[in-house]
């Protein structure tokens, strides 16, 4: 493997810190990553952010095929160009935003749902959770690298500081585990902190109890309302999010016995769920 900053270098190439740009040096990590993934020989596996081909290369070896997806288009063709050389046959390199696929209609053309790998910028790591979180159908587990900031929402308790939006929505339609953490000397460059592998996959039913793509958008609407304004009661939050009177929120909220005075990161996903159950009666 050719150190990434001589091989940007080569090609005339820089990590872009706009883009959040970290490529993995080690691949041994690589493969401590693609072993957490779980990946079966008769998997497709969908990896975001392909890179310079590291985790990529180490999880071709276990899966029967590989989308690897890059949206850099400098990147791109060094990355072609090493899949190449190492004779990677079975990978598909494909040259687009991760946000912009139709995952659906991918694994339905796959014929199976994706084992979903990836190395996850900052700046898109959760509008990408939130994407895969509206397609649950087209992947069956998710191992993503993420700050180590991110990766503590995803898993945090209700009551721990790190708990939010984030971390009621995740774990309402996923489990959500930590697999490993990887320090900033494994990546070129070196990034300021460091990253944690996390591991998601959907339940097989979620802990709102929700059905209708109607009651899921509830749902998430109030859970955005609570979090809206986090230093501020669920009375008050709840009341300027959603547009409701204070009283209908106050009476919802006692309803189901929890203090108007309460805040958002002290209820957990089912007590979420109650409580979109009795907002919806008042709004």
């Amino acid at each position: 493997m050719i150190f990434p900053g001589v091989l940007l270098k080569q090609h005339g190439l820089r990590a872009s810190k706009r883009k959040g740009q970290n490529f993995l040096t080690q691949p041994a990590t690589a493969k401590a990553i693609a072993l957490s993934a779980c990946i079966q020989p008769e998997d497709t596996v969908l990896e975001i952010g392909a890179g310079l081909g590291a985790l990529t290369l180490a999880v071709a070896s276990m899966a029967k095929k590989v989308v690897a997806v890059e949206v850099d288009r400098g990147i791109f063709p060094v990355l072609q160009g090493i899949l190449a050389d190492e004779g990677a046959e079975n990978v598909e390199p494909i040259l687009q935003d991760a946000l912009e696929l139709d995952l659906v209609e991918m694994a339905r053309e796959n014929g199976s749902r994706f084992v979903v790998v990836g190395n996850l910028p900052y700046s898109v790591s959760s509008p990408i959770l939130f994407k895969f979180l509206d397609n649950l159908s087209a992947w069956r587990s998710a191992t993503l690298m993420v700050q180590k900031e991110v990766a503590d929402r995803l898993v945090s308790a209700p009551g721990n500081k790190d708990y939010g939006r984030m971390s009621v929505l995740i774990q309402t339609w996923c489990k959500t585990g930590h697999a490993l953490t990887v320090g900033p000397d494994q990546f070129f460059p070196k990034p300021a902190v460091a990253s944690s592998v996390v591991h998601l996959v959907p339940r097989e039913e979620n802990l709102a109890r929700v059905g209708s793509s109607e009651e899921a958008a509830w749902f998430k609407g109030v859970v955005k309302a609570a979090f809206g304004q986090r230093r501020k009661t669920l009375l008050n939050s709840l009341s300027n999010g959603l547009g409701l009177e204070k009283a209908k929120v106050s009476f919802s909220l006692e309803s189901i016995g929890i203090a108007p005075s309460a805040r958002a990161e002290t209820l957990t996903p089912e007590m979420f769920a109650d409580l979109a159950r009795a907002l919806a009666d008042q709004a």
